[in-house]
């Protein structure tokens, strides 16, 4: 049985806006992890400063007109980029509500993808902004009695048994609950086959600060560890011989790509105990300079320099039985939608914006910052599905 799996971070796909000069709402644990709103207030006030408007009222009213039309661009892209993938199933990350899912599939995905979608799973989880992980399935893949759906939101680190002397010193109790928005737990059954996904968003590394990466570590690692412990619990002594995949936005990684491509060991990220004799990640088969999903260019207060990054943050993990009967997967990773002042390619010398706008592997009105698909790129595994 050949499925496609894909993983995509769709940067916030949300029914909700807040508009006006706000800054980023805090996660529950004190990072600044995201954007509020499904359009960025920072997407709409640079436009908006151009103008003097007399009245409250009026610029509200104008900078709503103004975030739909951003929304209904970037929502396009989002969309080309899944339709590229063409993946049967899809972890989601950054998702508000099932609503926002199923109106975004039934107004994007089905106008452009050959497959029609359904067996839609998003449950509350743990992130304050309410950006959620998500499922998606063709919709012929498989029979409604044939998906279950399984949340952990509510898993605290004592019960996973993954609380430790950092997370004390951070002020995190065993009691608290230890994913920052879920560990969806999607179970899909056939005759012969079975398929059990965990999607994740795991704890960022707070928008690249430059102690972010380190300070936020004891919160991944204890996340990722506590996947390992919701597989093993699940499959019991077995669960090297399962059908199982792990999927979604990491948001940790051990080397990135500097400029000209030039490998950087960033030394522990937190995911390690799920790359540690545990899952195997197919993108590891891939050339090096094609592992990476995610693009950061930023000054470094404590390095005193400009920096840049590509970053592998988005995985598709297979069990040891998958990885063994897929010696050689086909991997996938979506890169059209990305704006025009990211690096393509990490080797290209050219860094100039001459260099980079005129990079034409692009879809149909993608700019330079944004319209764009999302900040992450998809990444679609293929696989043979072992039979039981």
């Amino acid at each position: 049985m050949r499925l496609r799996i894909g993983t995509f971070n769709v940067e916030n796909l949300l029914t909700r806006q807040r508009f006006g000069g706000e800054g980023r709402n805090d996660d529950r644990r004190g990072g600044k992890d995201g954007a509020k709103g499904g359009v960025k207030s920072g997407d709409t006030a640079a436009a908006l400063s151009l103008f003097h408007f007399p009245h409250a009222d009026q610029r509200e009213a104008v900078e709503k007109s103004l975030a739909v039309a951003l929304e209904d661009d970037k929502r396009q892209m989002t969309a080309l980029a899944m339709a590229e993938g063409a993946a049967d199933i899809w972890c989601l990350q950054e998702v508000d509500s099932l609503a926002s899912l199923q109106a975004f599939f039934a107004n994007y995905v089905h106008r452009l993808s050959d497959h029609r979608f359904g067996h839609f799973a998003v449950e509350s989880g743990n992130d304050r902004r309410g950006i959620e992980v998500a499922f998606a399935a063709r919709r012929d893949l498989v029979a409604p009695e044939g998906v279950s759906v399984t949340s952990h939101a509510a898993a605290t680190f004592a019960d996973l048994d993954v609380h430790d002397r950092a997370l004390a010193e951070m002020g995190i109790a065993p009691h608290d609950r230890v994913f920052n928005r879920d560990c969806l737990m999607v179970e899909l059954n056939w005759q012969r086959r079975d398929l059990t996904l965990f999607l994740c968003h795991l704890k960022s590394m707070n928008n690249g600060s430059d102690d972010g990466r380190s300070a936020t570590l004891p919160v991944r690692r204890a996340e990722a560890l506590a996947i390992t412990r919701l597989v093993k619990r699940h499959f019991g002594q077995g669960w090297r011989e399962a059908n199982w995949i792990v999927a979604g936005d990491f948001n940790g990684f051990r080397y990135g790509l500097g400029a000209g491509a030039r490998r950087e060991d960033e030394g522990p990220s937190g995911i390690e105990p799920l790359l540690d004799r545990f899952a195997i990640d197919p993108m590891d088969s891939l050339p090096e300079h094609e592992r990476w999903t995610h693009f950061r260019r930023w000054w470094s207060e404590g390095e005193g320099r400009l920096r840049e990054q590509h970053m592998p943050l988005d995985r598709v993990l297979l069990s040891p039985a998958i990885a063994a009967a897929n010696p050689a997967p086909e991997v996938d990773i979506i890169r059209r939608g990305q704006p025009y002042r990211v690096p393509l390619d990490p080797r290209a010398p050219d860094r100039s914006i001459a260099a980079l706008s005129s990079t034409a592997d692009r879809y149909p009105r993608v700019g330079w910052d944004r319209p764009k698909a999302s900040d992450h790129c998809p990444v679609v595994v293929g696989i043979d599905l072992p039979e039981r």
